[in-house]
This record gives structure tokens, sequence and C-alpha cells, in this order.
């Protein structure tokens, strides 16, 4: 439950999963729910996110879409940011470099509220770029699931499948893609050939 000093002062969420747990629908959900109240909300992606849409807009998997300004980089913000703006909300946060983690505590600092929606781990199965960071730092963490298309239990982790087979550990860590290259899948259901084991 959240503190109601939070109201009235800047912090920082993170809604973050798997792919397909519903994450960007999330914020989509966050969003209408502010506009409702009459909050003024700026939405941002990163240009490399390009899955459904190229336009400046967020698209979750189920085509739910919301105007959202396309930025190479998270210190862009500051540049496009109105001076009215309450909320700041930041779709595929995995992809920036560790710089968000600065920028989102800025934001906070300065009385803005910011929801960050991510994958919080990568295909191999390990924590994703700046999100840990992000995580740590965050007073309010939403942490989704999807349903493994294995098991049916809850999926935690990201599987991506190359020619119908497991990517191995040494792939490419960035690959953007849908179903056709990802799906979810539970801890035990969860492929990584060649990832090195933790504990020998």
């Amino acid at each position: 439950m959240m503190d109601s000093n939070f109201n009235s002062q800047g912090y920082i969420e993170v809604v973050c999963g798997p792919m397909f747990a519903g994450k960007t629908e999330e914020l989509i959900r966050r969003i209408k729910r502010l506009e409702y109240a009459n909050k003024e909300v700026q939405v941002f992606k990163p240009v490399i996110d390009d899955r459904y849409s190229t336009l400046g807009e967020i698209v979750s998997h189920n085509l739910s879409k919301k105007p959202s300004i396309l930025i190479t980089n998270a210190e862009e913000i500051f540049a496009h940011l109105n001076e009215n703006t309450s909320v700041v909300v930041i779709d595929e946060a995995q992809f920036f470099d560790n710089s968000i983690v600065g920028v989102c505590e800025e934001l906070a600092d300065r009385g803005i509220r910011v929801i960050c929606g991510g994958l919080d781990r990568d295909f191999r199965g390990e924590p994703f770029g700046p999100m840990p960071f992000l995580l740590t730092i965050a007073e309010v963490v939403t942490k989704l699931t999807a349903i493994c298309v294995k098991s049916g239990l809850p999926a935690t982790r990201t599987q991506r499948m190359i020619n119908g087979k497991p990517a191995k550990y040494t792939d490419p860590l960035i690959l953007i893609g849908a179903k056709e290259s990802y799906e979810p899948r539970a801890r035990h259901c969860h492929e990584v050939p060649g990832k090195p084991k933790k504990y020998q």
C-alpha cells in the first residue's frame, strides 16, 4: 500500500516482468487513470523499440496505444519536459544505459512521479541493463508474471527462440522481436544452452 505522502511528492515506480506479462498494458491503464484525474502526463520510449510502431506511441501486445516521445537516451527527457508535467512514464526502460537511474532520481527530486516499465531479466535470465538499479531506488515495485507456454505455471523469464531452438548464452543480448522470437517461461522451463553454472 502506498504512503499517502506520495500523492504530493515525486517518487519512482517500476512495473517489471517477462515479455507477455502485460507491462505496457499496465502502464497504459495507469496513464488513462492519471489523465482522468487531469494530471499532465508525458510518455517516453526508446527509439530502438519498433516492434509494433515506428511512430511516437507505446503499444501493448494486444495493440492498446498511447502517444509517446521517442528518445535515444534518457537525458533527452529533460529537453522535452513540459513545465506543468506531473508524471513521466518511461516504457522499455531496460534498453537505456545506467544514466536513466540518475534521470529518474532527478525527476522524482523535482516532485515528478516517475513510472518505468521494462524487462527485469534478459533472455539469459540475468538482470537486464539498468533495471536492477531502478528496482533498488523505486518506492513502489509491481512485478508481473505471464503464463509459461510449457507448464502453464507463472512465467518470470523470457525465452528467446531462434529457428525453433533456444538461443545460446553467447547470442547477442539485444534482438527486438515479439511472438516469433520470444515466449514466457517458468524457472524450470527456461533454457539457455551454454549458460555458466553459478555454483560448481
